[in-house]
């Protein structure tokens, strides 16, 4: 029996999860994949939107404002990479500015500070490789980029660290009401609890119709990806949006917080909650419409392709309240694009749902800060030799491309929540996120793995569940 269920460990649930380990409360939190960051999260553009686009007096446009305003505290609490880089919305000719000084009023209408249009000449001095075509741009200096995969895991693993209990293959498939709360059946048995967050992402939909008999409907909305090289990571400086339009933001071009260079997305709907798979044809538009907004794209440097899922609610608004006619069930749900900016905001609201509900009382000993894994290439050549001497695992490269440590991947599967796949492994410490995308460090990472994990090779996945690597073999010989 739990006082609060989160259903999702994605940057919502986790964000509301981290804020109500602030408080004394049984916490779980059931996740149906093998681990945090696993949906929407983990395939998206990873900006942190200014927040000009969302309707004035909007849910998504004030918690978008506050989410922003909130990051670079968090970012420093937590220790995930964050940098304020700016954007730009690019305006082709004197036709489209009516669209562009409306992005600009609801800006201001909105509160983002330090909006400016720029004309061709000021646009290009500070963005040289824009479209030639270049009219005018909305310039949004408190626009930023992230790595979400970073920011999932530190509030994931500070909730943990403040006492917040965490399921992972585990899916909730019904939801019974009870006398003092609700039943949650899952693949791993019933779970109690007096109250529920649904903050199941695409899936949100589903959770809440179980509960409520007032239906919501969510679409997911497939955006394909282009990732270049970091060969191209410096080719523009600021995120560069094109004008948005009823789908979405548009396609972007956008340096990493890693030092890669991000083009995407497309926005189609369909029907299939797991669809993540790209498409030629959505490939194809993205470079193209990406090459409308930025000129002599080096789209030869592309190593990786990939599609996210936004979780589009029919209304188009964030939903997260008590559901009417359920007492106690949490909705968290429709959290697309600018959720991943607007969560510390979107946490600290649902937390304060609770504490008023519940009466909730704070921790006198609440953990507020987290360290992230070891990166031996921060410390200073001394320093370095020093951590080698120690421990000589920081010294052995798994990962050429990006120069990941075998001691940073055996702290990736120590930590809280620690890596259990290759891919919770590339999340954590980037081990194959490189130009060769693991062809060359997947066979050694997965003996660290199974080693630090006391089990098989023939048990390492690339993702949970069936994704085995190795088959065919006779395990016990492993």
């Amino acid at each position: 029996m739990y006082d609060i269920i989160i259903i999702g460990s994605g940057v919502s649930g986790a964000a509301c999860a981290r804020e109500l380990s602030r408080y004394e409360a049984k916490i779980c939190v059931l996740e149906k994949e093998e681990d945090v960051c696993c949906g929407t999260s983990k395939a998206n553009s990873a900006i942190v939107h200014a927040g000009y686009d969302a309707p004035a007096g909007s849910l998504k446009a004030k918690l978008n404002v506050e989410g922003n305003e909130k990051m670079e505290q968090l970012a420093r609490d937590l220790d995930f990479p964050f940098r304020r880089c700016g954007s730009f919305v690019i305006c082709r000719d004197e036709t489209e500015m009516p669209a562009l000084r409306e992005l600009y009023d609801r800006g201001i209408k909105n509160g983002v500070k330090g909006l400016r249009i720029l004309n061709r000449t000021e646009t290009l001095a500070m963005e040289p490789n824009v479209t030639d075509q270049v009219f005018a741009a909305l310039y949004a200096p408190g626009a930023g980029i992230v790595c979400p995969f970073g920011m999932n895991i530190a509030l994931a693993e500070n909730a943990c660290e403040n006492g917040v209990e965490f399921y992972f293959d585990t899916e909730v498939r019904d939801i019974r009401r009870t006398e003092d709360g609700y039943e949650l059946m899952t693949n791993k048995g019933v779970f109690r609890s007096e109250y529920i967050v649904n903050a199941a992402g695409v899936y949100a939909d589903r959770i809440h119709n179980m509960a409520s008999a007032r239906k919501i409907h969510i679409t997911p909305r497939r955006g394909e990806y282009c990732l270049l090289d970091k060969s191209a990571g410096a080719h523009v400086t600021r995120t560069i949006f094109t004008l948005p339009d009823k789908n979405g933001k548009g396609v972007l071009v956008t340096p990493t917080v890693h030092g890669n260079l991000l083009i995407g997305p497309t926005a189609v709907d369909i029907e299939d909650k797991e669809g993540t798979n790209t498409t030629r044809e959505g490939l194809e538009q993205v470079i193209a419409k990406a090459g409308r907004s930025v000129k002599n794209l080096p789209v030869r440097q592309v190593i990786t392709s990939f599609a996210g899922l936004r979780a589009h609610e029919d209304n188009g608004e964030f939903i997260i309240g008590e559901a009417k006619d359920a007492k106690g069930f949490i909705d968290c749900a429709g959290i697309e694009s600018p959720g991943l900016t607007a969560c510390p905001a979107v946490g600290e609201m649902v937390a304060g749902i609770l504490k008023e509900k519940m009466g909730l009382r704070e921790k006198e000993k609440f953990i507020a800060k987290r360290k992230g894994i070891l990166n031996p290439n921060t410390l200073s050549k001394e320093e370095r030799a020093d951590l080698i001497r120690e421990n000589p695992a920081y010294g052995n490269i798994i990962c050429r491309c990006e120069m990941i440590t075998e001691g940073e991947i055996i702290d990736a599967v120590r930590r809280p929540l620690g890596a259990k796949s290759l891919d919770g492994v590339k999340r954590r410490t980037r081990a194959g996120m490189g130009r060769c995308q693991s062809g060359f460090c997947s066979p050694r990472t997965m003996e660290i793995l199974a080693r630090e994990r006391r089990v098989s090779m023939s048990e390492i996945t690339k993702s949970g569940g069936d994704s085995r690597i190795v088959v065919g073999t006779n395990k016990d010989t492993l």
